[in-house]
């Protein structure tokens, strides 16, 4: 499916969406597309919300967040993120924080069809006093205490992958973090490749999402930029540090989505405009 067609058809307001990735392969088109299409009241996860969660939220797509870290990785804080919580600019946004290890548990969790998760995890820290939603539960055949998440079953999952074959199944290799669990759990995936090829070939690391979880995938080279996929592309630092100043400033923030994002069409016409005004 085309990018657009694919989010239009499976995203709707109000859905629980995660938009998975752990230092590479996050899918910034598809977040991209879904701020072109002005999706609002999404409850959005990701065990490691960057820049564009950040954005997502600074356009007014999140009503809530549920996530164990959020920042710009080797930077310093998502301004965007920062506003919504503490000015609740452009609205106000829920928060919905977890440890690491407790996000890997719900995502599992969801992945196995089980309620909750259990962990030997949240001690010494104030999360559960903050998060109602950290419980715990006596083990039946030991007595110790341990630590529940509710498990995390997205609406949708978006994934950007390496490469996908003509039956549909889907490869990722390199450093992955929760996609494949965040993908096992969620009632629909969607995921956007580097390429298209007839059967895969054999990779490192590899991690396949068969055909029969995958319900639209989309030829969309360049769809992890500016983060980096194993393979293709490096990680485009120049923009993270860039997106420190840009996001600052509310306005600065609203003009730059404006004329690079909602002023194109779709991803690769974003990137044709960005490689012009570099080549200036």
């Amino acid at each position: 499916m085309t990018l657009s067609d694919a989010l239009a058809h499976h995203v709707h307001d109000g859905n629980c969406v995660a938009l998975e990735g752990f230092t590479h392969l996050i899918p910034f088109a598809a977040g991209h597309e879904l701020i072109r299409q002005g999706r609002r009241d999404l409850h959005l996860v990701r065990m490691t919300p960057d820049l564009i969660y950040d954005q997502m939220i600074g356009m007014g797509c999140a009503r809530r967040l549920t996530f164990s870290w959020g920042g710009n990785p080797g930077v310093g804080s998502l301004h965007r993120l920062r506003d919504a919580i503490e000015h609740a600019w452009p609205h106000a946004l829920e928060l919905d924080e977890h440890s690491h290890a407790g996000m890997a548990v719900a995502y599992t969790a969801g992945a196995s069809g089980l309620p909750f998760g259990v962990l030997r995890g949240y001690q010494g820290c104030d999360l559960p006093q903050h998060n109602p939603r950290i419980a715990s539960v006596t083990c039946p055949y030991s007595g110790e205490r341990l630590a529940t998440v509710p498990a995390l079953r997205p609406d949708v999952t978006i994934l950007h992958a390496q490469v996908a074959d003509a039956q549909g199944n889907v490869s990722l290799h390199g450093i992955v973090g929760a996609q494949r669990e965040a993908a096992l759990a969620a009632r629909t995936v969607i995921v956007t490749v580097e390429q298209r090829v007839e059967s895969l070939p054999p990779a490192m690391n590899q991690i396949v999402l068969p055909h029969w979880i995958v319900n639209a995938i989309v030829h969309c080279p360049l769809g992890a930029w500016p983060s980096y996929a194993q393979g293709h592309y490096d990680r485009d630092n120049a923009f993270y540090l860039n997106w420190d100043a840009v996001s600052r400033d509310r306005q600065k923030f609203l003009r730059w989505m404006q004329d690079n994002i909602l002023s194109s069409a779709n991803h690769a016409e974003m990137m044709h405009r960005v490689a012009r005004e570099r080549a200036a």
